[in-house]
């Protein structure tokens, strides 16, 4: 596995030669939002706004009635906590095409609950007309741009930023609303998101050396969320299914498997892995591991669902590969 710098970074400037109409506005976090070559680049398209993010979000709204395609760069929880109001009334409404790029998602920030996005996707999947994309590794980086750019529409980006491992064939950009399959299989399936991707495979390579026949799916369209290859999946998962992710249980992934399954009619039993509630700031493996959204974690509700122990320890899981750091 190969790990990958600022990949936003390279991407935007390949995005923008190509479309002259794309623009990036900045929330005052330029650098830390991986735009900082942009500026220098095109700089009559770079627009800071301050930390001003509703005035932000009006404005994207203004340049976009315009003909311009504006990328909001910001981190994630002050693309919706602070302009939900400006979001819905403003670009959602009139349908107008926005990206919001909203970096360090969940508890991938040390920053703590004022910086953490734990139920970004709960929010957000109530908005009508608004696409929601959650990337998993440098692969989904480098393809998001232009699927948010096809949407043609409000779109909002979960994005990883700075050191990122490439989990995926750089030659399989990520589909629109179409799962990855990461392994087929029919006693359990997984479907994973964001960073619990990886350590999902983690513990994928261990539950089938004990002889569990595992379906990992990755998921990178939250919203919309009508995937036939997922409804495929969850009927034919013997025992169930388990979501992990990157977000609050409640209202993200887990969430909306769970209304699959209700509107299909699928009569399979659901487990829910996600952060428990406000969590505190601290590094990203350290957080992931102490609020449960690690391969341990997994690896108990697979065995929850098959109802017996598979006498697993972290020292059997693949190795772990993980980059981390502490930054702000």
């Amino acid at each position: 596995m190969k790990i990958e710098v600022n990949t936003h970074e390279k991407n935007m400037l390949r995005f923008a030669a190509a479309h002259p109409e794309v623009v990036v506005l900045s929330a005052d976090l330029g650098t830390s939002c991986e735009v900082k070559q942009f500026r220098a680049t095109y700089p009559d398209r770079y627009f800071t706004l301050g930390i001003a993010e509703q005035n932000m979000c009006s404005w994207a709204a203004g340049l976009a009635r315009e003909g311009y395609r504006p990328f909001l760069h910001t981190f994630s929880v002050f693309l919706y906590r602070r302009i939900l109001d400006q979001l819905e009334m403003s670009v959602a409404y009139p349908n107008l095409p926005v990206v919001f790029l909203g970096f360090v998602p969940g508890i991938t920030t040390p920053g703590g609950v004022t910086h953490q996005s734990i139920n970004d996707v709960g929010v957000l999947r109530t908005v009508p007309n608004l696409a929601i994309f959650d990337v998993g590794d440098a692969t989904e980086i480098e393809g998001v741009l232009d699927l948010a750019y096809d949407y043609n529409g409000p779109v909002f980006i979960r994005m990883l930023r700075k050191e990122v491992p490439r989990l995926f064939p750089a030659d399989a950009p990520m589909q629109f609303n179409r799962a990855r399959v990461l392994s087929e299989g029919e006693d359990v399936l997984i479907l994973s998101s964001s960073i619990c991707t990886e350590e999902a495979m983690r513990a994928t390579a261990v539950l089938k050396a004990r002889g569990v026949s595992v379906q990992h799916m990755h998921v990178s369209t939250l919203k919309p969320f009508t995937d036939p290859t997922v409804v495929a999946a969850l009927e034919k998962c013997r025992y169930g299914a388990v979501t992990i992710e990157n977000h609050y249980c409640i209202g993200g992934l887990g969430s909306a498997v769970a209304e699959v399954i209700a509107e299909h009619g699928i009569g399979k039993r659901l487990v829910k892995i996600g952060v428990p509630g406000y969590t505190h700031g601290a590094s990203k493996m350290y957080l992931m591991k102490k609020y449960g959204i690690d391969a341990m974690h997994l690896v108990a509700a697979v065995e929850s669902l098959l109802g017996t122990p598979l006498n697993i320890t972290e020292a059997d899981l693949a190795e772990e590969r993980f980059v981390d750091f502490l930054e702000v």
